[in-house]
């Protein structure tokens, strides 16, 4: 299964108040499009994230995130990004309203499980409040809401069904009133419903940004872990720290490339989540990992946290040790490890010191390195 989501966020939120289109406001210290597609980028499930905008919004949209234009109506915007997808080998798609930006890692799980033996799949919440129907301000008739539900996002469905669906549409008149759902079950697909979560709200009065911004703030668990790893000189002629070759009169001792700084950054992630340590994961007694590169170790430390519904906020690395010198290299590693952890090079940091001629590192017997990592799952 191969999977894109689409964000889209061309409306206008006139309701929402003046200033600003509401996905481009701040909300808990990102804007609420942020938000909304962070939690799709960091998602395991998702392959690649496609914004739909409005032609006067690119200036708000973060750099690097991929773009096209929207349309007049929500239909319309969506049918751009499908369009946008056609051809790239997806087999899946997730469509959700970006001013949803408290949706969780666990209804986006929910919807692509889903998708194995559905054409749809969308997240719902049962109504258990009673109905009225009402005029001119007065009760004339309660209505059952046995079988009814709120409906939310992301919906989701197979690639070229819920294309075929939308170039088939013909409703313009109520167009702007359609969802994803309603043009699949026209087109004749059945639709599965996912358990959804009352958290998952979408922004359209003034006051739902107060609850929202609760909603991230008071439901954020945040987990700190650290990590230590020390590893001998050998006979060599460079050092692998951090993702990058550095020259040097010996390298390091170990069972993978011994890449002693990626080794602890792994290992603070781990620890966020009580998750043990490298070894436990990729045991050296396993031959098949023996001059592993360790990259492979951080990509999978990485994708536990996301797949456990958290974010990586930083990360923060020591080297220890009397040579090679590590300033003139220190860009370059941050600049690595940020590109293997999916992260902005701001949130990664890379610094060294020596233990004052004190100890093995002081001898020069070898490296040590100590980092933390923070992560956080809104």
């Amino acid at each position: 299964m191969k999977t894109a989501a689409i964000l889209v966020a061309a409306g206008r939120g006139t309701r929402a108040g003046a200033g600003l289109p509401k996905q481009w406001r701040s909300l808990a210290g990102r804007t609420v499009f942020e938000h909304s597609y962070r939690a799709f980028a960091n998602h395991p499930m998702i392959d690649t994230v496609l914004a739909v905008i409005h032609p006067d919004d690119s200036s708000y949209l973060p750099a690097q995130i991929r773009f096209v234009s929207g349309g007049e109506t929500r239909a319309a915007s969506v049918l751009a990004g499908l369009s946008a997808l056609r051809g790239e080998g997806y087999s899946h798609v997730l469509i959700h309203d970006a001013a949803r930006a408290c949706v969780s890692a666990q209804v986006i799980t929910a919807v692509c499980n889903a998708l194995a033996t559905h054409q749809g799949a969308a997240p719902a919440v049962p109504v258990t409040d009673a109905l009225w129907r009402g005029q001119d301000g007065q009760v004339v008739a309660a209505h059952p809401r046995a079988g009814l539900f709120r409906a939310q996002t992301p919906q989701g469905f197979a690639f070229e069904a819920i294309l075929s669906a939308h170039e088939r549409q013909t409703d313009t008149a109520n167009a702007a009133l359609l969802d994803d759902v309603q043009i699949a079950r026209s087109a004749g697909l059945e639709v599965a419903i996912v358990t959804g979560d009352e958290d998952n709200l979408k922004l359209t009065h003034p006051a739902d940004f107060a609850r929202a911004e609760r909603i991230l703030r008071e439901n954020m668990d945040i987990r700190l872990g650290n990590g230590f790893d020390v590893h001998a000189f050998t006979e060599g002629d460079h050092v692998v720290l951090c993702g990058v070759k550095v020259a040097h009169s010996k390298a390091l001792l170990g069972h993978s490339d011994a890449d002693v700084g990626m080794h602890a950054i792994t290992d603070a992630l781990y620890g966020a989540l009580a998750a043990g340590d490298i070894g436990q994961h990729f045991p050296p007694s396993d031959a098949k990992w023996k001059g592993a590169p360790s990259h492979i170790f951080l990509a999978h430390a990485c994708q536990l946290v996301r797949s456990r519904g958290y974010e990586i906020s930083n990360v923060d690395c020591t080297l220890i040790c009397e040579a090679p010198k590590i300033g003139p290299h220190a860009l370059a590693m941050r600049k690595t490890l940020a590109k293997i952890m999916n992260l902005e090079e701001s949130r990664v940091s890379v610094k060294a010191t020596t233990s004052e001629r004190l100890g093995f590192t002081g001898r020069e017997e070898g490296i040590a390195a100590l980092a933390s990592a923070t992560v956080v799952r809104p």
